[in-house]
């Protein structure tokens, strides 16, 4: 090949071959692969990417608290009260409440101050109040050791409060990058001063250097330098002793004028100059002192672009974090969305691709609930007229991610456990591009969404009465003929949740009749199926639990009822109770697994996945959590 061939000079490089020159380029010359890592205060630490995982330290709220202004009851107090026959209630039978309030004992619900009718000291009451009626429930936005943020996560507004809500102080975070922007042109000028005639402002600088902080970069720009290359020379020497990542305006070209990729070569290496991209095709990208240079054209489009291709991916990663991605996108419904109509409903979703579609699942609606702002990656509107979208409907989602993250997003839908969040998160430290998002709808939910296509993997641990074999049975009943692969997770110990000391001396489910109130997992969940299976043995009825029907979905919402006093007990994990400083009593020890497709194994998306169950360090953190055994984690059960 001649000298000119191979020369980097102002060429037509493909982009993929660009990044990787230079990427090649900044490893030969030791270029840091991250900014250094520091402690922020929470309220210090917007805009940086997460250093290591947020993990809740308390509960938020942690404790029941009212969710509007009015009067605390106790729900059975309200029964009967209808418009043709209100109830009275004395004044010792309420107590005011406002929004945040602790719930005072023995109150379980909220009446609204406007349903209020005062008659005296007394109170009317038109309608009964359900139990926990506009009450914020202990958890209810964030449980006690749950995963909050990941590692590699850029904090926003929302994210420092749930950090701080769930007891952060100090965030361990990577530095922001800095970047110094050198202007060079005979014809450029500061802006706002007086042009001559030729002459231009130096709007490109300002306009460089923002982009740099919008994505929470420290930006800085140095006096704008001549058409002179040992001046230039000497700006380039001194900017990339104090930054992370060096631009310099205009001179990529191949003008009389133009020694951008001249200086580049002289003082350090020229990885490319020209890429095949329109606008911005003379781009210089080079090292210098072990930073790393972009040459941007002078046009301002062309510099705008050049930004967001080279530089903004550059800083992300320096961060350990991704650039972020702003679009709109068709995306599957993944189950029924309902939606009150009257008003326009802003919706937070989890994205994912599921064989070669974008797939939405709608996160948790409370208006308490913070995290579901955390977690969310997309945001789609049903209007006003609309009374929601039935499962598997094509809509419209508003990125909040970017389409790359998106397709590297595992979507597992099924039973919850902690694991999952704990691979999620060290996922993450692993490829800042994964993402393992989880959504708990049961078991049952879980191998029905599988067959729908709308997941990855489903999370089960399914007992099958009749022959007394989990999750297997259920598959063949779903997926029919479908080439179904069963992994194995954990086995982990299933149990009843109670207060510490277990006041009650409870010792299996026979104890769950009488005086004991109970909170259950939802229909289709296999914590539940496990407790019918139990109570069938026994020869219980299950309608005589007091609690029965009282559902939650997930274990750690489980034990905050018990931790907060309105359960005695409930099913659950033996890691849930952990979390919570509860006390537990085993009932089953039970397999859990990751169902999936064999197509979806063979396309690769879960291998990083699986890899980390063979990884004993990840096995050990799993059983750190208590409960669990890894001792066939990664087997292939089917």
């Amino acid at each position: 090949m001649s000298r000119e061939a191979s020369s980097p000079f102002l060429r037509d490089v493909p982009l993929p071959q660009a990044l990787r020159a230079w990427a090649e380029a900044c490893v030969a010359a030791g270029c840091p692969e991250r900014v250094d890592v520091i402690s922020v205060p929470v309220a210090e630490s917007l805009g940086r990417v997460t250093a290591e995982p947020v993990w809740a330290s308390r509960s938020s709220p942690a404790y029941d608290a009212a969710a509007m202004d009015g009067i605390a009851v106790c729900a059975a107090d309200t029964v009967g009260a209808s418009e043709s026959r209100p109830l009275l209630l004395a004044a010792d039978a309420f107590e005011e409440v406002d929004t945040g309030d602790m719930m005072p004992p023995g109150r379980d619900t909220v009446v609204m101050r406007e349903h209020v009718h005062r008659v005296g000291e007394q109170v009317e009451l038109q309608a009964a109040a359900p139990p926990y009626q506009h009450v914020r429930s202990i958890g209810e936005d964030v449980a006690a050791t749950e995963l909050l943020l990941p590692a590699g996560h850029r904090l926003r507004p929302f994210d420092l409060a749930a950090a701080a809500a769930a007891g952060a102080q100090h965030l361990r975070v990577h530095r922001a990058p800095t970047l110094v922007v050198v202007p060079t042109g005979d014809e450029i000028r500061p802006v706002g001063e007086p042009l001559g005639r030729g002459e231009i402002p130096d709007t490109n600088s300002m306009m460089l250097a923002a982009q740099a902080r919008e994505v929470g970069v420290q930006a800085s720009v140095l006096p704008i330098v001549p058409d002179d290359p040992e001046q230039i020379s000497a700006a380039l020497r001194g900017a990339v002793s104090q930054a992370d990542l060096v631009i310099v305006i205009a001179g990529s070209s191949a003008g009389r004028d133009d020694y951008t990729a001249s200086v580049v070569d002289e003082l350090g290496r020229l990885a490319v100059h020209g890429v095949a991209v329109r606008p911005g095709h003379p781009v210089v990208l080079g090292v210098v002192d072990a930073t790393p240079v972009i040459g941007v054209p002078g046009y301002p489009v062309s510099a705008a672009l050049t930004f967001d291709i080279f530089a903004a991916p550059l800083l992300a990663s320096l961060e350990g974090t991704a650039p972020k991605r702003r679009t709109t996108v068709k995306a599957r419904l993944a189950r029924k969305l309902a939606s009150t109509m009257g008003s326009d409903d802003w919706v937070r979703v989890r994205l994912g691709q599921v064989g070669g579609q974008v797939v939405a699942t709608p996160l948790p609606r409370g208006a308490g609930v913070l995290t579901s702002l955390v977690r969310a990656d997309g945001l789609l509107v049903v209007p006003a007229d609309l009374e929601g979208h039935h499962g598997g409907t094509e809509v419209d989602v508003e990125l909040l991610r970017g389409l790359d993250e998106v397709a590297r997003t595992v979507v597992a839908i099924g039973s919850h456990d902690l694991v999952l969040d704990l691979a999620a998160s060290a996922l993450r430290q692993l490829d800042p591009r994964l993402t393992l998002a989880s959504s708990n709808v049961g078991s049952l939910g879980g191998l029905a969404a599988l067959r729908d296509g709308m997941c990855h993997l489903a999370g089960s641990h399914l007992l099958d009465p009749a022959s007394g074999e989990y999750t297997l049975p259920y598959v063949d009943r779903l997926l029919g003929d479908r080439a179904a692969a069963v992994i194995r997770l954990v086995h982990r110990d299933q149990g009843l949740i109670v207060a510490p000391g277990n006041p009650l001396g409870l010792t299996g489910v026979d104890d769950l009749m009488g005086e004991v109130r109970y909170v259950n997992r939802q229909r289709g969940a296999g914590t539940r199926v496990l407790l019918d299976h139990l109570l069938g043995q026994a020869g219980r009825d299950p309608e005589q639990i007091d609690g029965y029907r009282r559902e939650e979905h997930t274990h750690l919402a489980v034990a905050a009822a018990v931790a907060a006093g309105r359960a005695d007990c409930g099913l659950g994990i033996r890691a849930a109770a952990r979390a919570f400083g509860l006390d537990f009593v085993p009932v089953a020890e039970e397999p859990y697994d990751l169902v999936t497709t064999e197509p979806l194994l063979a396309s690769g998306v879960l291998d990083p996945l699986l890899a980390l169950l063979d990884d004993p360090a990840f096995l050990r953190q799993i059983e750190s959590l208590g409960g669990y055994s890894t001792a066939e984690s990664g087997l292939r059960v089917r």
